[in-house]
């Protein structure tokens, strides 16, 4: 593959288009906001010069309502010989795409499993698919040589291949995606109008959950609205178990020690399902999730610190597996929480500690 064209430069399109130009291929840009398409090109994602004859594959970046009809004006003007498009949802597209005749024999459904709480083409990365998922949806319909196009494309921006079927695909990133985007934002909206008071003890729980809160609410609208009944089959499951907690919560603050007891053991039931779902996400780069013993080191807020910190955690030999950073609020310190293998921590800690750093273990 030597040549692309990306259709909409929003995050994904222009993060497409960043793996693309960096790996070498040339990429024209198209979005029907000629402003974001010239931003994407003055981030170094491509050119906004017109296609001249049929790229190798374009790349549709547009909302999941959007595909068809986008595909088929591609199509008319035979903008490449390969099509893919990177849309969130792949039933309904799909179902669209054929609804409108488009050729599917060289068009293939995909969706790469990466994001960010920003959006638009300043938000663009060239490493956000590095090692991630990515879904590939083909039909009985899609030629060799279109899933070939789609499979390079995943390998240039580096991420992994994963073939299903498109409606497996929707009930699967209902679960895993559109339904925790949705528990955020209903955590986060509790916060709206909360005392201030309240506010000012938030800590890394709370911005745990509530950081894809952040999100478009505009884009998560398309993207919803295209996945509707797969996810409100999930959230009512949530909702069923949301009741029972209620339910246990209220019997705990009975006078009766027996309902008390009750509650308290639907409470743990809860609680111990979460574990075992938690610890079935997959551990890092996709193996079985390993635990990690961690380490919270006080980080003053100075240029620098964190640097040091991470060079002398190599100087001691240790490879940290995951790093948090709590802030301390009101104050000019923060705790950086350091996710190594359970038999690095004594050796750190002492390295550290002998380094003048404050661990607590």
């Amino acid at each position: 593959m030597r040549t692309a064209v990306v259709v909409g430069t929003g995050l994904i399109g222009t993060s497409a288009a960043l793996a693309l130009t960096a790996r070498g291929l040339t990429v024209h840009l198209e979005d029907a906001d000629p402003d974001a398409a010239r931003t994407a090109e003055s981030l170094g994602a491509g050119i906004t010069d017109p296609v001249d004859g049929p790229v190798d594959l374009a790349i549709i970046a547009v909302p999941p309502a959007l595909v068809g009809k986008v595909l088929a004006d591609c199509q008319r003007r035979n903008l490449a010989h390969w099509y893919t498009d990177v849309a969130s949802v792949k039933a309904g597209p799909g179902s669209e795409v054929a609804e409108l005749g488009c050729d599917t024999v060289h068009y293939i459904g995909s969706h790469p499993m990466a994001g960010r709480e920003r959006s638009g083409p300043l938000a663009a990365r060239a490493d956000i698919f590095e090692g991630r998922p990515w879904v590939l949806t083909p039909t009985a319909d899609t030629d060799t040589e279109t899933l070939n196009a789609a499979l390079e494309l995943v390998a240039l921006c580096g991420a992994v291949p994963i073939v299903m079927d498109a409606a497996e695909h929707d009930r699967a990133v209902a679960l895993v995606s559109h339904a925790p985007q949705l528990v955020s934002s209903l955590v986060a909206a509790r916060l709206e109008n909360a005392d201030e008071t309240a506010i000012r003890l938030s800590g890394q729980g709370v911005r745990d959950v509530t950081r894809i809160a952040a999100s478009n609410p505009g884009m998560w609208v398309d993207i919803l609205s295209a996945n509707a009944g797969a996810v409100a089959d999930v959230l009512e499951g949530v909702a069923r178990d949301l009741g029972e907690t209620v339910t246990a919560l209220r019997a705990m603050q009975a006078d009766e020690e027996g309902e008390r007891r009750v509650g308290a053991a639907g409470i743990e039931a809860v609680m111990r399902r979460g574990n075992t779902g938690q610890a079935r996400i997959p551990g890092k780069h996709g193996a079985p999730p390993t635990r990690y013993e961690t380490l919270a080191v006080v980080l003053g807020d100075q240029p620098g610190e964190l640097g040091r910190l991470f060079g002398e955690v190599g100087e001691a030999g240790v490879n940290i597996e995951d790093v948090v950073i709590e802030h301390s609020t009101g104050q000019q310190v923060g705790f950086v929480q350091l996710s190594v293998a359970p038999t690095a921590v004594k050796r750190l800690t002492k390295a550290l500690r002998a380094s003048g750093w404050s661990v607590r273990d």
